[in-house]
């Protein structure tokens, strides 16, 4: 039942334990920027720190592409502004589907008016290159290969470079979703020679919700500048955004800047650079290895395979006769922790245990173990 709305008083959010799949524990330096003084979005001092979040992205992306930026809006809108940037009316596109995300590909090229051509594996199971090669060759007038680097729905790890080669022997662009992967597993876009590449500022870079790297490749941004349609959705035409986010000095106006939303995406960046690309990699598989000898302990079976697990997304069946709702109120209420429900085909039979940036540490760990070895008791 709602207050009256006389008695609604500051809100004060309880401090939980994320390891869901998604925001993560934010990095207190990150929060502590948010409170920094607003500029103006064209202000020369915030322009100067938007080149700097450019530089840390493309680290961050492994990428010299100039075209990397961070779009004014969650990972979802990073995905669309690929789509509808790339994807044309009557364009055929593969599009590989391996959970909720894969689908939610097929919906953008739908939209765009295109034909998209499924690549279907196993909920759990990494996308098979052998059946994009075969949907390759069967459909020689595709321009477009499009996958989940990193399925949040499964926790399963996709082979972006094999699938980019063979997306470019058949002379095709990629669409790369790298919304869990970015920061928290190894991840190249120039060495694979990935396209269009976004991600989102919650997950492994413990950032706020609301903001989604991205980045295009010189072949990318050529294909958009020889469209024959206008991009559908202005707000997200990155032709109109780059005059905003080039470094030329002088911006145009787009949009209001989340301003001090980024200044936390440099906070969080800067961490990354300061630790270090490959010891944040090594410290997710590091951690994930802790977390995996604790639920084996418990009888807790991951729901993907070894070699495609993603050491920040733990996907785990939850043990038989077990109630899974239960299980996760009784950590909320008890721990302040909280873990990820299934999605779609896993809704009800799995859980989803997350070990992303900030929150992927010791005490986070033996945290979960404790509170779910007491639940399932």
């Amino acid at each position: 039942m709602a207050h009256s709305i006389s008695d609604i008083q500051p809100f004060q959010p309880v401090a939980r334990t994320l390891m869901g799949p998604g925001p993560s524990d934010i990095y207190p330096s990150v929060l502590q920027s948010l409170s920094k003084p607003t500029l103006g979005h064209l202000d020369p001092l915030f322009i100067a720190m938007m080149d700097e979040v450019k530089q840390l992205l493309q680290y961050a992306f492994q990428t010299e592409n100039p075209f990397t930026i961070a779009v004014s809006a969650p990972g979802s809108a990073g995905m669309e502004a690929c789509f509808v940037n790339l994807v044309e009316p009557g364009d055929t596109v593969i599009v590989c589907r391996n959970g909720v995300f894969g689908d939610r590909m097929r919906e953008n090229v739908e939209r765009c008016g295109a034909h998209a051509v499924m690549v279907d594996d196993a909920w759990g199971a990494p996308v098979n290159p052998e059946k994009v090669e075969a949907a390759l060759k069967a459909h020689p007038e595709a321009s477009i290969v499009a996958f989940v680097h990193a399925e949040t729905s499964t926790g399963a790890c996709s082979d972006a470079q094999t699938l980019a080669t063979l997306a470019r022997e058949h002379g095709c662009l990629t669409i790369v979703d790298a919304v869990t992967s970015l920061g928290g597993v190894p991840l190249k876009v120039d060495e694979w020679q990935l396209d269009a590449v976004y991600s989102g500022s919650q997950k492994c870079l413990s950032c706020v919700p609301g903001l989604s790297p991205v980045t295009f490749s010189s072949r990318a941004v050529e294909k958009m500048q020889a469209r024959s349609h206008k991009v559908q959705s202005w707000f997200l035409d990155q032709s109109l955004v780059l005059g905003y986010w080039s470094g030329d000095g002088k911006r145009s106006y787009h949009h209001t800047a989340p301003v001090n939303s980024l200044y936390a995406l440099h906070e969080s960046l800067l961490k990354l650079y300061q630790e270090g690309i490959e010891n944040a990699w090594q410290r997710h598989k590091t951690m994930h290895q802790r977390l995996k000898a604790g639920l084996e302990r418990l009888g807790i079976r991951f729901v993907v395979d070894e070699p495609y697990r993603l050491p920040q997304l733990n996907a785990v069946y939850i043990p038989d006769g077990v109630d899974d709702a239960a299980v996760r109120q009784h950590l909320l209420n008890t721990y302040n922790l909280e873990i990820g429900a299934g999605l779609g085909d896993l809704a009800g039979k799995a859980w989803r245990i997350g070990l992303m940036g900030y929150g992927a540490r010791d005490e986070n760990i033996a945290l979960c173990l404790k509170a779910l070895e007491e639940a399932l008791r």
